[in-house]
């Protein structure tokens, strides 16, 4: 696919045949499972994207922060869980209040403080949000071990919420020949922690798992719903992690190139792209090959990236592109790099047919 000729670069461009593509996919691989799709809509934080998903049957969304949830509230999405250990004063409790006027809401804690903390600021209406419990599965951020779980769920249930489940974030999947093993101990740490919890009297309805790299992986004996995000668009992480192929990455980063250097025996080849870290964002995990990757260039590599400048090293056997050429980056995290930009072109058919604003983006708190 050429990048339409109406693109100024650096953009981004989301080729919405893929992008639907790979929210059927998804959708008929869980449902197979036996299990219910609550998409993370961080990774793109657009709510027609959400609607997509939503229209192939995703229960719900899920986010990460209350200004998440009250941008795609307002857009008519109505089942929404909050999957971050929130902490709830008189403000945050005011916001709650009146998402829970139109939209079912969740949300999790990690803490007795946190639900006591929670509880107060709600007040009378505290019992009218499900709570999860945040499990650590493996990944070491937030979350409780599983033998902890019942002390959190009956501070919540003393103050007066309503413990209806248990979520983890199998995030230490997100490296090589990790996500079997993160699946395994996702499912294992949810299992123990919804067994201590229904020992102890609670009726626990929802269990919540699953990242990209995992969740066609979740069994169905355990988890009861699947979160992921980046399988929207797929990017330069999942690909070297084999979790999709080329033909799946649904966004890529238009970018001209505005320099070229034939190199010599100490500085190799190499092209200078007008694509650096303000539209790719900065991420590179110690194991990824480079800042991210070329779409039609596999073999190229992006060895540094200033503010406005992707350094990528071309390989020998390979012809350098000339001044001018317009090539397409898939970024390392995708999540970052739609956060940095207000709207994207839509393409379809190699035409730009639409474009999205990133209504969520900026909304951190």
């Amino acid at each position: 696919m050429t990048i339409p000729e109406k693109v100024d670069t650096p953009e981004i461009l989301i080729d919405r045949d893929v992008l639907q593509q790979n929210i059927n996919r998804m959708a008929a691989a869980v449902h197979a499972k036996g299990l219910k799709l609550r998409p993370h809509v961080k990774t793109h934080k657009i709510p027609e994207i959400a609607q997509l998903q939503l229209a192939a049957g995703a229960v719900g969304i899920t986010v990460a922060t209350l200004g998440e949830a009250e941008v795609f509230a307002d857009q008519g999405v109505t089942d929404i869980f909050i999957a971050y250990p929130l902490w709830v004063g008189p403000r945050q409790a005011e916001r709650l209040r009146r998402l829970a006027a139109t939209t079912k809401i969740a949300v999790g804690l990690d803490s007795p403080e946190a639900a006591e903390a929670m509880a107060a600021s709600l007040g009378e209406s505290a019992g009218d949000f499900d709570v999860l419990l945040e499990i650590d599965s493996g990944h070491h951020r937030s979350g409780i071990a599983p033998a902890a779980v019942v002390g959190v769920a009956q501070a919540a249930e003393r103050a007066g919420l309503r413990v209806r489940g248990v979520f983890t974030f199998p995030g230490h999947s997100y490296a090589p020949g990790m996500p079997l093993k993160a699946a395994q101990e996702e499912q294992l740490a949810l299992g123990q922690a919804s067994d201590l919890l229904a020992q102890a009297g609670f009726e626990i309805i929802q269990r919540s798992g699953g990242s990209t790299p995992t969740a066609t992986l979740t069994g169905d004996s355990v988890a009861t719903e699947v979160r992921p995000g980046v399988y929207v668009f797929g990017d330069a992480q999942q690909l070297e992690l084999e979790r999709c192929a080329a033909e799946d990455i649904a966004l890529t980063v238009a970018a001209t190139v505005v320099s070229r250097h034939e190199g010599d025996d100490v500085i190799p080849r190499r092209v200078i792209l007008d694509s650096g870290s303000k539209i790719l964002g900065g991420d590179r995990p110690a194991w990824t090959t480079g800042f991210g990757r070329l779409l039609d260039y596999p073999d190229a590599r992006i060895t540094a990236l200033s503010e406005h400048h992707a350094t990528v090293v071309w390989p020998e056997e390979a012809g350098l592109p000339a001044l001018g050429d317009r090539l397409r980056v898939i970024p390392n995290h995708v999540c970052v790099a739609v956060n940095l930009v207000d709207d994207v072109t839509v393409i379809s058919g190699g035409q730009i047919v639409d474009r999205w604003r990133v209504a969520a983006r900026g909304k951190n708190k």
